[in-house]
């Protein structure tokens, strides 16, 4: 059954290297060319219709600026353009985790947001491939797809926010669905199930629908497997042991380095940290506290030797939460580049 975890992730598609990293592969690089934006549709010119059969044939092939001006659809041109950039930064590379470095590392790379969701996706489900825990997975999906964050009644829990959107729109029902929404037809509430200790064993066949709705409380085990992900995350890339411990305040405590695990907490963290107020309403939209030890205390910078590092992962206004999982590998205080 773990086999068939994140399929959609495109694990079949990419091979494994010595280092445990994913190898750019031609068949990867196949199923981008085929994506609706660039594939082939009836009323696309010949010129078109050659690229992508050449593509296919050898997804590795140069294609000139100026094959890319005689398409008629300048739209589909544009689109080639963006595909091909992408491509040629992962054949560059050679890996996806080194195409996800250097992307990270770049101020001028230009990948579509959705690209880099689907790079951490891969990547996320080579680190996890053995795990046998689907709690552990379900919070290893935080560092790919948004959560859409419910605090009712004092609870705190993620739920996928492309499944709530969509059974806010059309009640879960698709198509008919739609209809229903348009019509104004009213639609009965749908409940996505929570994972939990009893159930979790469905999770296999349901991990590609991202429906399961997780409990992030401090108490909860959700919030430890969450802790667990980031130590294998930041160990696969940069070879470094780390031990993540999830903590409700850092109040009072030695504080001299902190990472923000999105754009909301990196803001709320810094307000912290300079002494300033906090609005109560900002501190209400921490979803979450850590505390990360770098095992090898000579692979930091001197200052930060014995000293922990504050992790916070926060939602916004809207609360929904969008993790960069950049920022573990970018921001850790190293003494050299791993």
């Amino acid at each position: 059954m773990m086999n068939e975890l994140w399929k959609s992730a495109g694990m079949h598609l990419v091979e494994v290297n010595e280092d445990g990293w994913l190898t750019v592969t031609p068949d990867l690089l196949r199923a981008y060319i085929t994506r609706p934006e660039v594939h082939p549709i009836d009323t696309s010119c010949d010129e078109e219709v050659k690229l992508f059969e050449d593509l296919m044939a050898d997804p590795f092939i140069d294609v000139p600026k100026e094959r890319l001006a005689k398409l008629a659809d300048q739209d589909a041109a544009y689109n080639y353009e963006v595909v091909l950039g992408f491509r040629d930064h992962l054949t560059e590379a050679g890996t996806i985790e080194g195409a996800y470095l250097r992307m990270m590392r770049s101020e001028q790379a230009s990948i579509p947001p959705v690209f880099i969701d689907q790079m951490v996706h891969l990547i996320v489900r080579n680190i996890l491939k053995e795990c046998g825990d689907p709690i552990r997975l379900r919070a290893g999906e935080i560092f790919f797809r948004e959560q859409s964050v419910s605090t009712d009644e004092g609870m705190i829990m993620l739920a996928d926010e492309e499944i709530v959107s969509m059974h806010a729109t059309t009640g879960g029902l698709g198509g008919i669905g739609q209809l229903l929404v348009e019509s104004e037809t009213p639609l009965r509430r749908v409940e996505l199930d929570v994972l939990d200790d009893d159930n979790k064993d469905v999770y296999w066949e349901r991990s590609d629908r991202f429906d399961m709705v997780v409990d992030f409380r401090f108490t909860q085990p959700a919030l430890d497997a969450f802790a667990r992900v980031m130590e294998a995350w930041v160990a696969h890339f940069l070879n470094l042991k780390t031990r993540v411990e999830p903590r409700q305040s850092v109040k009072g405590e030695q504080w001299t380095w902190h990472i923000g695990l999105d754009k909301e907490a990196n803001q709320i963290l810094n307000t912290l940290y300079e002494g300033e107020d906090l609005p109560e309403e900002d501190g209400q939209r921490i979803v979450a506290l850590f505390r990360m030890w770098v095992e090898d205390e000579g692979a930091v910078i001197d200052t930060m030797r014995g000293k922990p590092i504050y992790l916070g992962l926060a939602m916004s206004d809207e609360k929904i939460i969008k993790m960069k999982p950049q920022n573990l590998l970018m921001n850790i205080p190293l003494m050299q580049e791993s």
